[in-house]
């Protein structure tokens, strides 16, 4: 049986494929619906991370006498 996705195999400690394996049957779904879930939880929470340092860096030369222009900012 052939399939577009990718596959990916994972080695995890004991404790972590227990708690992981636990969440998928409180949830009812297969164990690899959920460590897919949480991967993209764990992603958005890096892409969060890296846009909330960008924005803390912009926020820091925020001058209001010389704001970026439309151009400045999109390009």
């Amino acid at each position: 049986m052939s399939t577009k996705n990718p596959r990916l195999n994972v080695v995890l400690e004991p404790l972590l494929y227990q708690s992981v394996r636990r969440l998928a049957e409180k949830d009812g779904i297969s164990l690899s619906l959920k460590a897919r879930d949480l991967i993209r939880l764990a992603l958005e929470y890096c892409e969060d991370a890296y846009w909330n340092k960008v924005a803390n860096l912009r926020e820091k030369t925020l001058t209001k006498k010389r704001p970026l222009t439309h151009k400045q900012v999109w390009s």
